[in-house]
């Protein structure tokens, strides 16, 4: 199943910033207490989550009244248990189509992302919420590894990022045996298809996550990917079915002006000024243009 959905984007980010969750309802993860222990909810509707009770999660933690685009599709999908691709360019909000059903689900969502910058800031916003996160990475200690491992274990951490070094370990594979897994995130997922423009073969370790906990389903996120790198990410990550969902990369609020400038003997080159409502901005100019 495919399923191509125009709508406007949210305007956020999903870089390391994460103003997505930043711009708003900051005083209300003040409120959240962080030794509070999210209760999974149950709807009757299945194995899956209603969409009613993932509303209000994400107005509580995140003070958003409603999902955006296809915010909604994606994490209605994983939440019934399916493996789901969602196609979501940077801005878009991908964090909360696993963030949210994260909380509605019993178990530890594993993230699997090659960013360290965005694990560490991630951590940081969802603890601010009152939402029990933890990131394994290089550069940690073995206890601290241990202890991270330990408490989703326990059934304390409600999302778990790791690098797709460190899920190749023998030492995680035996914790994992032992955690309850609600699904598995993969983010940047093109990178497990050597179609793909950024390749990353620490990224096939995933398999070895999927034959250890068959009965999880995958979450996979990329900005961009041809219709080759769809199809291999699905075949790379065992998808039981065809799932795609996708959001349109038509960025209403920006328009791009291009002008051609006199330079003083140098000819002419071309400035491209993109146009927003909030600002204006005038990218580098051609590689004929003086550098100052």
């Amino acid at each position: 199943m495919e399923t191509d959905i125009k709508d406007p984007i949210m305007p956020t980010s999903d870089n390391s910033s994460d103003e997505h969750e930043k711009s708003m309802c900051e005083s209300d993860a003040s409120d959240v207490s962080v030794t509070e222990h999210i209760t999974p909810l149950h709807t009757g509707e299945g194995p899956g989550v209603g969409l009613c009770g993932l509303s209000s999660i994400l107005h509580k933690y995140w003070g958003y009244p409603a999902f955006r685009g296809i915010q909604g599709d994606i994490i209605s999908s994983i939440s019934q248990h399916k493996d789901t691709l969602g196609l979501m360019p940077t801005g878009g909000g991908k964090s909360l189509t696993f963030q949210v059903p994260a909380l509605a689900m019993e178990g530890t969502c594993i993230v699997v992302t090659p960013l360290i910058a965005l694990m560490k800031d991630q951590v940081q916003n969802l603890r601010r919420r009152g939402i029990i996160a933890a990131a394994i990475y290089s550069g940690m200690s073995r206890r601290e590894i241990l202890g991270a491992l330990d408490n989703c274990i326990l059934g304390d951490t409600k999302l778990l990022y790791v690098s797709p070094e460190r899920i190749g370990t023998e030492l995680f594979k035996a914790k994992l045996e032992h955690m309850k897994v609600s699904f598995i995130t993969v983010d940047e997922a093109h990178c497990i298809s050597q179609w793909g423009y950024d390749f990353r073969p620490s990224y096939l370790h995933i398999a070895d996550i999927r034959q250890l906990k068959p009965d999880v389903p995958v979450l996979a996120l990329t900005a961009t990917a041809t219709p080759q790198v769809i199809d291999d990410i699905q075949d790379r990550l065992g998808f039981s079915e065809k799932n795609v969902f996708r959001m349109s990369f038509e960025r209403k609020n920006l328009t791009y002006v291009v002008r051609n400038t006199g330079n003083k003997g140098r000819g002419t080159h071309t400035h491209t000024q993109v146009d927003t409502r909030q600002r204006h901005s005038v990218c580098t100019p051609a590689a004929d243009a003086p550098r100052r």
